[in-house]
């Protein structure tokens, strides 16, 4: 790596920027506000003053790096194109039968959540092929006449194509899209083949259909961005950072917009596990929290917890099959649904909330002076003297404490002052995130008392020691610059995409040549997604199960696959088998459903961040649990904390809040540790 790169992430409340050096150095940093009717206007402002305080020629950046909320906001948001499902016969109504389950068995009056593609727009075509490969029903030229004008009498503007045995035989939806695209070029077309060739007729349907939600839109932001960019940084490739912490070509992005659904987060999860890797932590809990949401994942052993499993859009914020179900591969995160910008207010039970409304950027907390009036976790943080008036964001932003004690007196909490109320709230945001991640951990059986904390974003440090000491952490970590630390993550990603294909077999018909044949095939378009090196590393993993049973088991691929595949997998199979459910089937035939395979190129240069050295010390009246009340505690600038809590660490980003009997201690790299 021999180029400036510039990294940007666009969160709900604030953007962040990053620029390094060709030695991976940070160089400058910046965090403005975004603006979420045009986002890409907080990213060009930011890298406009990104080049203006590091003074390099803009012809010097050759990278920049992007991560995005757009596609998640989209989906929730209902913002996504005028889109249709083009389906066999027979299976039109494949979105809203759904997996006929309903999330919560006693509520009556349950609300599912409504598909992307209304019933009216859910089209049928006669074409059939069978599950050997046999072709039924030709597709035939007055069934596409037909589709057409059907899709061009209803404003159609992007078209999802799922057919039956799509995810095997692939020829059926490329010629159906070839021919649909010849006739209406002005439709964006997604088949399920591109997106999700995998067994699972809703998943693919609902994957498929998302894919081509929310393409349109992400193909004129991108042309909108390149533009700017063009301009700004005339020699730089844009490069989005997808779900799993790689990162791809816009080109490709904007082909699966939906590999992106969690693109921001993963930049969160990689500079948490490389903060953790810098001090010999092999296990850590990374929580990001921003001023929108908060959102954390296990690290077991250096490698984040992935998952393919996702849901967006859901009816309940925690209720699992309230969503819309998305199966790309992602980091396993945590939603814990609060941020700095999260509105706290009491419901019909007279209990507080807090969340899942965000004042976001526009208007912002209340204390931001732009027009809120409601109590939100930032107003509660100022109140409770975590957070200073005129050195927030460096002083560029300075907040208003009499509008945030305003805002919080008028919660009927307590004996009705704005401390109480502030105190209230900070209990119930700490309870609630610490609840999600302890919820999780039971699921995955894993103990959080073994794992690090480590926090980033704008809001983490502030309530990072709160959180661990109620799941039981012994230890918080949070590195230089932690409030642009998901950019700065994304500096760190390597190039790389993750495949997919659904083949099912009898583990005794695998042979080694289509066994070897597939995996390369998987490789080459890995790599050809990315334009990787052939010297990258790939991971190979497998879906199996006992014939006759629903689930599936995931395993690790073996190197003997390629000598043995039906030995290497049963084995495998066998022994995971036995670790997650104590037995194995016996007299029961073994089979492989679907193959996945992650390329992964060499990373690049990443060196930590160091933190802004600052001379500002002094002393305010701050609020901790632990005393029960405010107590006097020392502000002092990031290279001078060391010593015993209470303590509140400052820096430009982000501020660190350390309680009473906690020990705070510096490692190389400007890593800040603190041991409860």
């Amino acid at each position: 790596m021999t180029s400036w790169r510039i990294a940007g992430d666009i969160g709900g409340t604030f953007t962040d920027l990053v620029l390094s050096d060709p030695d991976g150095r940070c160089q400058a940093v910046a965090k403005v506000l975004t603006t979420p009717q045009q986002p890409s206007e907080g990213l060009i402002t930011g890298i406009e003053q990104l080049l203006e305080s590091s003074g390099i020629d803009r012809d010097a950046v050759e990278h920049v790096l992007h991560g995005t909320t757009l596609i998640t906001n989209a989906l929730i948001e209902r913002r996504g194109a005028r889109t249709a499902l083009v389906t066999t016969r027979g299976f039109r109504d494949v979105l809203h039968i759904g997996r006929e389950l309903r999330y919560d068995l006693y509520d009556l009056d349950i609300v599912m959540p409504e598909p992307l593609v209304p019933r009216r727009w859910c089209f049928e075509v006669e074409a059939r092929v069978l599950a050997d490969g046999t072709v039924r029903e030709p597709l035939l030229d007055e069934e596409i006449d037909r589709l057409v004008d059907a899709l061009t009498a209803d404003g159609i503007e992007s078209v999802g194509i799922c057919l039956l045995h799509g995810y095997r035989w692939q020829d059926h939806e490329h010629s159906l899209a070839a021919r649909l695209q010849a006739r209406a070029p002005e439709l964006d077309i997604t088949t399920s083949a591109q997106v999700l060739p995998q067994i699972g007729e809703f998943d693919r349907a609902s994957t498929t259909v998302a894919n081509a939600y929310v393409r349109p839109i992400l193909r004129r932001y991108l042309d909108q961005l390149s533009t700017a960019l063009a301009t700004l940084t005339p020699n730089a490739d844009l490069q989005l950072v997808l779900s799993t912490g790689r990162v791809a070509p816009a080109a490709v992005a904007s082909e699966v917009p939906i590999r992106l659904v969690e693109s921001g987060p993963a930049g969160g999860v990689l500079a948490g596990q490389a903060t953790a890797a810098a001090v010999g932590g092999r296990h850590a809990l990374t929580f990001d929290m921003g001023g929108t949401t908060a959102k954390a994942c296990y690290v077991v052993d250096h490698e984040p917890r992935l998952t393919d499993r996702f849901e967006v859009a859901r009816v309940r914020r925690f209720a699992r099959g309230s969503g819309l179900p998305i199966q790309v591969p992602t980091v396993e995160l945590i939603e814990i649904g609060a941020g700095g910008g999260s509105i706290a207010a009491v419901d019909e039970l007279r209990l507080l909330r807090v969340g899942p409304r965000s004042a976001g950027s526009d208007p912002g907390p209340a204390c931001y002076g732009r027009g809120g009036d409601q109590p939100t976790v930032t107003d509660a943080d100022l109140v409770l003297g975590h957070l200073a008036a005129d050195r927030f964001l460096g002083g560029e932003l300075v907040l208003d404490t009499d509008r945030a004690r305003a805002a919080l007196a008028a919660l009927p909490t307590g004996d009705g002052t704005p401390e109480t109320a502030a105190a209230a709230v900070r209990r119930v945001v700490d309870e609630q995130m610490a609840a999600a991640a302890r919820m999780h951990a039971v699921e995955q059986g894993l103990d959080p008392t073994r794992f690090t904390l480590v926090a980033t974003g704008g809001a983490g440090p502030v309530h990072a020691c709160s959180i661990a000491r109620i799941l039981g952490i012994p230890r918080v970590l949070s590195p230089g610059r932690a409030g642009v630390a998901s950019a700065h993550g994304f500096l760190g990603a390597p190039a790389g995409f993750d495949v997919a294909r659904s083949a099912p077999t009898p583990l005794t018909e695998l042979t080694v040549d289509a066994v070897t044949a597939l995996l390369d095939e998987l490789e080459e378009e890995a790599r050809s997604r990315v334009g990787a090196s052939s010297g990258g590393r790939r991971v190979v993993e497998a879906e199996l199960r006992f014939r006759g049973q629903g689930g599936t088991v995931t395993v690790a691929v073996p190197d003997e696959v390629h000598h043995d595949p039906a030995s290497a997998l049963s084995e495998a199979l066998e022994a995971e088998y036995r670790r997650l459910y104590g037995r194995v089937p016996v007299g029961v035939t073994p089979e492989v459903l679907t193959w996945r395979l992650s390329y992964l190129d060499t990373p690049p240069p990443n060196l930590p961040m160091r933190g802004l050295s600052g001379s500002h010390r002094s002393e305010r009246p701050a609020w901790f649990e632990e005393a029960d009340g405010f107590v006097p505690t020392p502000v002092v600038p990031r290279q001078d904390a060391e010593g015993d809590g209470p303590m509140i660490i400052e820096e430009r980003e982000t501020t660190f809040v350390v309680p009473p009997g906690a020990r705070v201690k510096r490692h190389a790299g400007e890593v800040l540790e603190v041991l409860l």
